[in-house]
């Protein structure tokens, strides 16, 4: 998500293993509602209870946009990551990694909350090739083998 809409996000948007989501950056603050990953919920279930946020500063404040992504700069750096790691290419990333494990655009689309195909596809242009094109060949073959009844 971006990072102005993570820093805001809290138990409060936790429900029925979702966190409900209303971006702030579009117009009409459009409304998610997605799926916790297990390990997303393991993280989210060590963050204390009081915490207003998921993200606090080291002084127990929600964390602003600005102070998040030079928090994750440093995170990645200390982590042996490339110098240019942000938030928004951790957000890309998600979208390839949906990409190469098969998600369609609209199912991407639904995460990322992204208004158009147009601006999912530009995120996932960096999706493993080779990965797609092995399972589309594959897919392929199994049409193939229905088709003639082998």
């Amino acid at each position: 998500q971006r990072r102005s809409d993570v820093v805001k996000m809290g138990r409060q948007h936790v429900k029925d293993g979702k966190i409900h989501v209303a971006q702030g950056k579009s117009l009409g603050r459009t409304q998610l509602a997605i799926p916790l990953h297990p390990r997303l919920a393991e993280a989210i279930a060590a963050v204390p209870a009081s915490n207003l946020t998921f993200l606090m500063t080291e002084y127990g404040k929600p964390m602003s946009p600005v102070g998040f992504s030079g928090w994750f700069s440093e995170c990645a750096k200390k982590a042996g990551l490339p110098p240019q790691s942000s938030p928004h290419g951790l957000r890309k990333a998600a979208s390839r990694r949906l990409a190469e494990a098969g998600c369609t655009a609209k199912q991407i689309q639904a995460v990322t909350g992204h208004k158009s195909l147009a601006e999912v596809a530009l995120y996932t242009a960096a999706a493993d090739q080779a990965q797609l094109a092995e399972a589309a060949v594959e897919a392929l073959r199994r049409a193939e083998n229905r088709t003639s009844g082998v």
